[in-house]
């Protein structure tokens, strides 16, 4: 059949498994992106490397010690209001997200529960007519004019072009 000698046909197989293996190996490797991302994450750590892994953050609202507090890099916001002595009496934690990341010069603030009954607890339905109370969160989806012009900075006019 073939005049090919027996050891180029072996050197032949040698070489297509070479090149499969490696292109197996190429194709198990993450893509591009990450791989650039990867390379940029040694610069974030030298910079953290420079302020001794720490973070600076202000806690302040309803916690017994407000101030500035340096937490590690890895500290969570839970780990901030316990440093700050923990949160006080009528603090209204669900409007804080204890679990997340602290970042680098952000103000952590601690809001007071609202009074029950009253105003507020119509403030913080949709649909209603009420303005919303300060520190509540207002949803623009289902806000009316009247929550919107009780805002900072929002007048009836704005308020009548953000329901539009």
């Amino acid at each position: 059949m073939l005049d090919t000698p027996r050891h180029l046909l072996v050197l032949y197989a040698a070489g297509a498994i070479v090149v499969l293996l490696l292109g197996a190996r190429f194709l198990s490797r993450p893509s591009a992106a990450p791989a650039a991302a990867s390379r940029a994450a040694p610069a974030l750590q030298v910079s953290d490397a420079a302020t001794g892994g720490r973070v600076t953050v202000h806690v302040a609202g309803a916690v017994r010690r407000p101030g500035v507090y340096r937490l590690g890099a890895s500290a969570r916001v839970n780990d901030a209001v316990r440093r700050a002595g923990g949160a006080r009496r009528g603090a209204d934690l669900t409007g804080v997200n204890l679990a997340a990341k602290l970042e680098d010069g952000r103000q952590i603030i601690v809001p007071l529960r609202a009074p029950a009954g009253g105003g507020s607890a119509a403030a913080a339905t949709p649909g209603s007519a009420t303005a919303a109370a300060p520190g509540v969160p207002l949803n623009l989806n289902t806000a009316t004019p009247e929550q919107l012009d009780g805002l900072d900075g929002v007048g009836p006019a704005t308020a009548k072009t953000i329901v539009k």
